[in-house]
């Protein structure tokens, strides 16, 4: 693919996220081809994390059956097997269903097969992802992947009507991104959530503490100083929105940010030096919620308490 097609092929996946405080922030879909990667390289994790648990538990049980039988106690065997089917039940549906909530709740939004493959969810209203949103899209996973298996098992391995409707199942949802331009799920559909790119740009050097030069003394950190109460209404999803806005370096978006959070904090300061006020904010939200987050406080938003 040259230059041009993949310029054009990037430009269809761009679009404009319009958060709940009224900010632009441009964009990029995640393609079809990284969201199967990414489902690919999870179901491989899960596996896996099955598989040793079965091994682990299979050990266990060996060696209480071994002592049970030593120790006469055939009863107590039988119980303590049947203790360890159940756990070994409950560690399979955990990793099958709460692997995803685990990790699409987190911070970054992304499974490690997301996070490998460059991607992450995000709620397509700007807001931060909830609980429900992405319950809904993983029920809604096990629908698309899980359900014709109940349907071949009652049916009969042999039934070819069977194994035809549970195709035409999968058909009609393994498509159903390919009709749609922000390649959605349905279970994106349904939660109001998209897959989008992460950014792979770094931030700019305003964003970090300066080293000065041999010889020379240090120049200040900061520009502007932020009051402990002027940091503390924003919270982690609002740091991670502010430091794409300061990735992307659109003035129109820096503009915007600054005059929403000026307003918010009180602070007129910063008229004719946007960047640099958002940049030192920046800096000292984040190092705020990571001193927080040291002492086992979290603040998940302006929502969330102190």
């Amino acid at each position: 693919m040259n230059a041009a097609a993949i310029r054009r092929a990037r430009t269809r996946k761009e679009r404009i996220l319009l958060t709940p405080e009224g900010i632009s922030l441009p964009v990029t879909v995640a393609g079809r081809g990284a969201r199967a990667g990414a489902l690919m390289l999870d179901l491989i994790f899960i596996a896996l994390l099955m598989i040793g648990s079965t091994l682990a538990l299979a050990q266990i049980a060996g060696g209480a059956g071994q002592f049970m039988r030593e120790a006469k106690g055939g009863g107590a065997g039988a119980q303590v097997l049947q203790f360890l089917m159940i756990v070994w039940i409950v560690i399979m549906f955990l990793f099958r269903n709460v692997y995803f909530l685990y990790f699409e709740l987190g911070p970054r939004g992304a499974t490690p097969g997301k996070r490998l493959t460059g991607i992450r969810i995000a709620a397509r209203d700007g807001g931060r992802l909830t609980a429900e949103m992405v319950i809904a899209r993983n029920l809604l996973r096990d629908i698309e992947l899980f359900l014709p298996i109940p349907l071949i098992m009652m049916a009969g391995a042999e039934s070819g009507m069977a194994w035809l409707a549970a195709t035409g199942w999968f058909a009609i949802f393994m498509l159903f991104p390919l009709f749609n331009r922000d390649g959605l799920r349905a279970g994106d559909v349904i939660a109001g959530s998209w897959v989008l790119e992460r950014p792979r740009q770094k931030l700019e050097a305003a964003m970090t503490v300066q080293q000065a030069p041999p010889g020379e003394e240090a120049a200040p950190t900061h520009k502007f100083r932020f009051e402990d109460a002027e940091l503390a209404v924003y919270g982690e999803f609002e740091l991670q929105s502010l430091e794409r806005v300061l990735r992307e370096d659109r003035a129109d978006s820096i503009e915007t940010v600054y005059h929403t959070i000026a307003a918010k904090i009180g602070r007129n300061d910063g008229w004719g030096d946007e960047r640099r006020f958002l940049s030192d904010y920046y800096t000292q939200l984040r190092a705020r919620l990571e001193a927080g987050m040291r002492m086992g406080r979290r603040k998940a938003d302006k929502h969330s308490g102190h």
